[in-house]
């Protein structure tokens, strides 16, 4: 019995560092993009709001990464029922992200389509 012992905090141990690993990468990662895509912002760069997306869902996938692992220590249905909910939560807000990034991707493409039309319809007027 005492070996079991052992290996269930040993689990919990290495569950928990994977915990805090994966959180501080997902807060780490969050905090640059922000950073970034505020330079991005001041400089007035046309890819700042796919940018900071695309960080905000990674973020998010490594912050859902903990809660995944954390499902692993839980104990009681209270607890669980909270982690649940928390999944719940960063997987919508991801796919949401995600959702938003192909919407903006096809708005960009769908410009540059139109500004290449022009330029070949402005170049057919000259001839």
């Amino acid at each position: 019995m005492e070996i079991l012992e052992v290996l269930q905090t040993v689990l919990e141990y290495i569950v928990e560092a994977g915990i805090l690993i994966f959180e501080y990468i997902g807060v780490g990662i969050i905090i640059w993009t922000s950073l970034v895509s505020l330079t991005k912002y001041v400089r007035r760069k046309p890819d700042t709001r796919i940018y900071l997306a695309k960080g905000l869902a990674m973020g998010l996938e490594f912050k859902l990464g903990s809660e995944i692992l954390r499902t692993v220590i839980v104990r009681e249905w209270k607890e669980i029922a909270i982690v649940a909910g928390i999944i719940a939560l960063r997987a919508t807000l991801t796919f949401l992200i995600h959702w938003e990034i192909k919407q903006e991707e096809l708005n960009e493409q769908r410009d540059i389509e139109t500004e290449s039309m022009r330029r070949k319809h402005k170049e057919n007027q000259g001839e």
